[in-house]
């Protein structure tokens, strides 16, 4: 199985790029991020079309999270249990969507930005990764063989070398102790982060503004999490670089596995 996540960036607007990306690569099953639509609004039958599946979880123009099968897909859950809520009235975002393909329960995941160091939306991000090492813990204790993969875009870069100058972020989200600390806690429960072994540095992310990509300013915050028994099986990775590149692009980039 070649197993993909993409913060898309709305998939409506990218849709003709996603598909073509998944035609050149070969991928069976990707995880989407911020695909910034309704269910409803969600282009499902052009993947139909290109011989996918689709489970999407959309409910307004922000947020968004999807998975595409060519391998099977079912049980599919909205959301984790604990998974905390945000806004007014507080009710649970479109962050988390988890299915079956083939075997593998797959979470396409979209960890809240956080702001600022002062911002609730902080305190919610820490939350929001605490309550998911919580559930992730229970999966793999209530089946220690499960084979489940935690996908998508963190909204954290673990290391210093994640970001092209770490002086740049001081006092700001994404590089803070107590991120990296939540990010690390994932281990704690079991799972490993699969793809720095096959690419030790490589961006993710690239922002818009002030030629961010052109110069290579960028950050790794998109990761993959496996459990015991698939990271066991996981034999190589990639980061699609070139796909920050031509018409329209998203602003992160595809990162694969390739489970045996």
């Amino acid at each position: 199985m070649r197993l993909a996540t993409w913060n898309v960036n709305s998939i409506r607007t990218r849709v003709d790029r996603v598909l073509a990306f998944l035609e050149s690569s070969g991928t069976d099953v990707l995880a989407m991020q911020e695909t910034k639509c309704r269910d409803d609004q969600f282009p499902a039958l052009a993947f139909e079309a290109a011989g996918y599946e689709v489970a999407h979880h959309g409910l307004s123009q922000w947020n968004g999270v999807a998975v595409a099968s060519r391998v099977g897909l079912g049980e599919i859950e909205i959301g984790f249990p604990g998974m905390p809520t945000w806004g007014e009235p507080t009710a649970a975002e479109a962050r988390a969507i988890g299915v079956t393909c083939d075997g593998v329960r797959v979470w396409s995941l979209y960890v809240p930005n956080g702001r600022t160091l002062q911002d609730p939306h902080y305190r919610y991000k820490l939350e929001w990764l605490a309550a998911l090492r919580e559930a992730a813990g229970g999966w793999l204790a209530a089946d220690p063989d499960a084979e489940v993969a935690l996908v998508g875009d963190w909204n954290i870069a673990p290391l210093d070398t994640d970001v092209w100058d770490v002086a740049v972020f001081e006092g700001a989200t994404h590089v803070s102790e107590p991120e990296r600390a939540a990010f690390r806690a994932l281990e704690d429960a079991g799972f490993a982060e699969v793809t720095r072994a096959f690419v030790p540095q490589q961006y993710t992310y690239w922002d818009y503004q002030r030629l961010r990509f052109p110069r290579n300013e960028g950050m790794r915050i998109d990761f993959i999490h496996a459990s015991p028994e698939l990271a066991a099986h996981v034999v190589g990775a990639a980061i699609h670089r070139d796909e920050r590149k031509g018409k329209a692009p998203s602003d992160h980039v595809p990162v694969v596995i390739d489970i045996e």
